[in-house]
């Protein structure tokens, strides 16, 4: 291996010392062949021996191991300096002074013989046999020049070499392809190699060099391939020059031919024709002129319309008169600012038709509100309509209903000012706010102020549903001839299959840009043709398509705003509605909608103006301060207007109807509330005595067993006075009541009555009397059963006249349960029956009352047997004084209650009283001792039981009772 300058020589023995000292045994030179050793010292290479013996770079860093070879072979030997290779390469670099020894073999280097290719030989062999077997059986094809092949190989071979420069995108400015043609790697400026990087460059510019030459070799060769062809192409040159010349003087003499022709057989005819067309041309610029007159007349002609108002036939004029401009006089130099002008003349007529309809509106709506309710103008009306729809101003109807909200604000304060001018309490100079005046009314001149208020509406609002149901069917009509013309324009479609001869001339002179007037004559000319010719020549007072016509038929529709327009619409508005009219049928569908929408509005605005009103009075509670009668009066005239507005406009508006609602709920609850402290007032006072029944309650009682639940009408004064009764009589029943429950009745009827007058508040007052109800019996029997009445009234004690009396009027209220339920169920609807279960409860609630207040009864006597019974002696004299004292009390409740409570119900009560009475007995005598056995002590007793039945029994209404004394024995066993 030879080394550089820097490197240190191999040993040899005639060396210095100093080279001697690196390897101090020469025998190791020849040790076993080893294999190299790896970069870590540490890692097994698969010899046990090679962890010691190769060279470590720590232990081993100051003498001279394989890790100090810094000489790179393959570069040193394809030095780019070199301009050749030289086979004397060494003496080349390194002077002449150099002497090739014998390198000594690396001990480091294993020996390589041919046993290490044996198993690469085994492996390989098989596979080279199938190689050259295969070369056998598929020779290959030398069917052509091979000095040609071998020449273009050689070519492809080199351009293969630089094909980047072949490419046709090849472009220096792209960095990529710079990159590829000079290798900046080449060129790197690190440190230690500057001598490199030079030669890289001369290498890299002798291969361009190369490059060029062989690119130069293969020009040359293809040249020389081709220059027998180049030769011939010179030599043909002459010749096709020589025929030209020849074709030149053969073209020459004919055109001399030609022309003597043309001047004796041509010039003549063709002059005749000429003359002839150009008289046509003269004709056509006469008509031309003609039309330009016509057309130059429209601006005077559309302000003469304009004046008359005539919307619709100027805008007919100037959608012709642009026709006419953009189809026949297109490109004349004097009209090039007609179309603009006339674009500007149409802007105008738009605001003049918007401003003219904002004045019918205004004139509509603000005119003196008496029942005629006959359209304003009807034919001027259809005209604005249809001016409208022609320049597709499909808002309109907004500006009417922009002027309903401010007549409507009108309405009202018109009402108000004639209503206080007529009212000499207020002065006007003083209070001079509206709202201010409205509130001093008193409440007849406030009603007839808003009665007068709903006359003025309904009929504003019928007013405006007859215009509104003008205009839709203009609008409807507009539609209907558009679904005709759509029908017959499928039909013509359909039939179009076979065109006649007349419809294909006419489509080609048309194609050809020939005017059809000027192929026909007028005798000849189709049908639509000429109706168009005669609407474009029309001197200037002829107006085409005028509205005067509109003016004579008479505009009527059906106040059912049907879809179908009314005949007496359809003659005068067909010659209205033009071809050009391009609004599509879901535009006029939605404008129609939005029409009859707009009729909706007109009633919520009446509605909310209305609600406005009566909230500017409803102040300081003013509306929740009327009695029932002046409320009852208010909300059937609101109802009325309510359903007036539904019917004249076909839908239900909320707003008012709300605020009816949440007035009544208002006035349910001033109404309840004050009923409700009358009843507590009431039983307050109450010292729960039976009073005196006055006529007039028996006759609302009669009226309701009579199925009318409603307060009797009250008699004039100079009627015969009846006295009061001591009972009421129910359906043949007698009930013993108290004053508090008489006006309690009075006061349910007054709710079912109120019921009636107002429906909407059915499930409020519901509501309100069921809680009523309720506290009725929950504060009597605070009062009767829990004494309350005590320390209220001042009562000394609660009698049993007092529970009775509690109990019959308790009694008389169940009855009257049932009757209301009706009542109520036939008013209310089918999902709010749930409703009906509080009168369930609360019978179940009086139910319970009552059987408490019989339980107290008898828990009366039950005491009074066992203060009694408990001191009883069976002895002389016979009846003893237990007994005598037992009757007495027993004749005292029979006195007590027989005049109040039915005498099925004093049967009932003092037989639970005996029974009481017969357990008390019984365990006293058994206390005693004393057995049925016939002796002296049980006679006593029966004499003692059988005065105590005869006195029981003579009680009146109790003489069949029976009485069972028997079982106060004790039953032997």
């Amino acid at each position: 291996m030879a080394s550089s300058h820097s490197s240190s020589p191999v040993p040899q023995p005639n060396s210095s010392d100093a080279f001697f000292k690196k390897e101090k045994d020469v025998a190791k030179r020849f040790q076993p062949v080893q294999s190299l050793p790896d970069v870590c010292p540490k890692e097994p290479t698969g010899d046990p021996s090679s962890l010691c013996d190769s060279p470590s770079l720590v232990a081993d860093q100051h003498r001279w191991t394989i890790y100090h070879s810094k000489v790179n072979l393959p570069a040193a030997l394809n030095d780019p300096r070199l301009a050749k290779r030289e086979s004397d390469f060494f003496t080349k670099t390194w002077g002449v002074d150099f002497v090739d020894t014998e390198v000594t073999p690396s001990f480091y280097l294993p020996q390589i013989t041919k046993e290490h290719f044996a198993l690469y030989q085994q492996e390989i062999a098989p596979r080279e046999k199938v190689h050259e077997r295969c070369k056998n059986i598929c020779p290959s094809k030398d069917t052509f020049d091979r000095t040609l092949l071998h020449t273009y190989d050689e070519f492809i071979s080199s351009i293969s070499l630089f094909q980047i420069f072949m490419k046709p995108d090849f472009a220096l400015e792209d960095s990529l392809t710079f990159n590829a043609v000079l290798p900046w790697s080449h060129f790197s400026t690190a440190g230690g190699k500057g001598n490199r990087d030079a030669a890289s460059s001369k290498l890299l510019q002798e291969k361009l060099s190369h490059y060029l030459d062989i690119v130069e070799v293969n020009i040359a060769h293809q040249i020389s391939l081709r220059s027998e062809a180049f030769f011939h192409a010179m030599t043909s040159q002459h010749e096709l020059q020589d025929y030209l010349r020849k074709t030149s003087q053969a073209v020459k003499l004919l055109r001399e031919k030609i022309s003597k022709i043309d001047k004796v057989m041509c010039e003549g005819s063709l002059r005749v024709l000429r003359l002839s067309l150009t008289r046509n041309n003269c004709i056509k610029a006469y008509n031309k002129l003609k039309l330009m007159a016509t057309v130059h007349q429209t601006q005077p002609t559309v302000q003469l319309l304009l004046s008359t108002s005539e919307f619709v036939g100027a805008l007919d004029l100037i959608a012709t008169t642009q026709e006419v401009l953009q189809q026949e006089l297109q490109g004349i130099h004097s009209f090039r600012h007609l179309g603009s002008q006339l674009c500007e003349l149409e802007k105008l007529i738009d605001k003049m038709m918007i401003a003219e309809f904002s004045t019918y509106a205004r004139n509509d709506l603000n005119r003196p509100l008496e029942d005629d309710c006959q359209i304003l103008e009807e034919e001027r009306l259809v005209s604005l309509v249809f001016g409208l729809l022609k320049q597709r101003k499909l808002n309109f109807y907004e500006i009417y209903g922009d002027e309903m909200i401010i007549t409507a604000k009108n309405i009202i304060k018109q009402c108000v000012v004639n209503t206080v001018s007529q009212i000499e309490e207020i002065d006007t100079e003083v209070v001079v706010k509206l709202a201010d005046q409205i509130r001093m009314m008193n409440f007849p001149q406030w009603f007839d102020l808003l009665k007068d208020i709903f006359s003025k509406f309904t009929i504003f609002l019928k007013r405006i549903k007859a215009t509104l149901n003008t205009i839709r069917s203009v609008v409807l009509l507009v539609l209907d001839k558009n679904q005709r013309t759509r029908d017959l324009e499928d039909t013509l479609q359909k039939n179009s299959v076979k065109d006649s001869p007349l419809d294909t001339e006419v489509a080609y002179l048309t194609h050809e840009g020939m005017f059809i007037s000027d192929a026909f004559g007028e005798g000849d000319l189709p049908l639509v043709a000429a109706d168009t010719t005669s609407q474009r020549n029309t001197s200037p007072n002829s107006e085409p398509c005028s509205s005067d016509s509109v003016s004579e038929p008479e505009c009527t529709t059906d106040s059912s705003s049907s879809k179908e327009p009314t005949s007496s619409v359809t003659p005068g508005v067909e010659m209205m509605i033009s071809d050009d009219m391009k609004l599509t049928e879901l535009e006029l569908g939605r404008l129609a909608n939005n029409i009859q929408e707009l009729l909706y509005n007109a009633s919520d605005i009446c509605h909310d103006r209305s609600v406005k009103f009566l909230m500017a009075r409803a102040k300081g509670g003013f509306l929740e301060k009327l009695n029932s009668n002046e409320f009852v009066a208010l909300s059937r005239l609101m109802e009325g207007f309510i359903l007036d507005t539904e019917q004249i406009c076909g839908r239900k508006s909320m707003s008012l109807r709300g605020a009816l609602q949440s007035q009544a709920n208002k006035f349910v609850n001033r109404f309840h509330e004050e009923r409700k402290t009358k009843l507590s007032l009431l039983l307050d006072n109450e010292r729960w005595k039976q009073a005196e029944v006055p006529a007039e309650f028996q006759d609302l009682v009669d009226s309701v067993s009579d199925g009318r639940i409603s307060l009797p009408e009250k008699k004039p004064t100079g009627a015969e006075e009846r006295k009061p009764t001591e009972f009421l009589i129910v359906e043949g029943q007698k009930y013993a009541t108290v004053g508090t429950v008489l006006l309690l009745i009075r006061i349910i009827l007054e709710y079912c009555q109120c019921v009636d007058n107002i429906p909407s508040i059915t499930t409020d007052m519901l509501t309100r009397l069921s809680d009523l109800l309720k506290y009725f019996n929950s504060r009597s029997c605070q009062l009767v059963l829990g004494a309350g009445a005590l320390q209220v009234v001042g009562l000394k004690t609660i009698t049993t006249k007092n529970l009775a009396l509690s109990s019959r009027c308790l009694q008389l209220i169940v009855h009257y349960i049932p009757i209301i339920r009706a009542h109520f169920e036939a008013r209310l609807q089918p999902k709010q029956f749930s409703m009906l279960r509080h009168f369930d409860h609360i019978t179940k609630d009086y139910h319970d009352h009552i059987a408490e207040i019989s339980a107290k009864l008898v828990a009366i006597m039950d005491s009074l047997f066992d203060k009694l019974l408990s001191k009883y002696e069976v002895k002389a004299p016979v009846p003893s004084a237990c007994f005598r004292n037992i009757c007495k009390q027993m004749a005292k409740m029979h006195e007590a209650i027989y005049d109040l409570l039915p005498e099925e119900q004093t049967q009932i009560l003092f037989l639970r009283i005996n029974a009481s009475y017969k357990l008390h007995l019984k365990r006293q005598l058994a206390h005693l001792n004393v057995v049925n056995d016939g002796g002296p002590q049980n006679g006593l007793v029966t004499s003692d039981v059988a005065f105590y039945t005869g006195n029981l029994q003579a009680l009146k209404g109790l003489n069949n009772l029976d009485l069972n004394m028997a079982e106060i024995w004790e039953q032997k066993r």
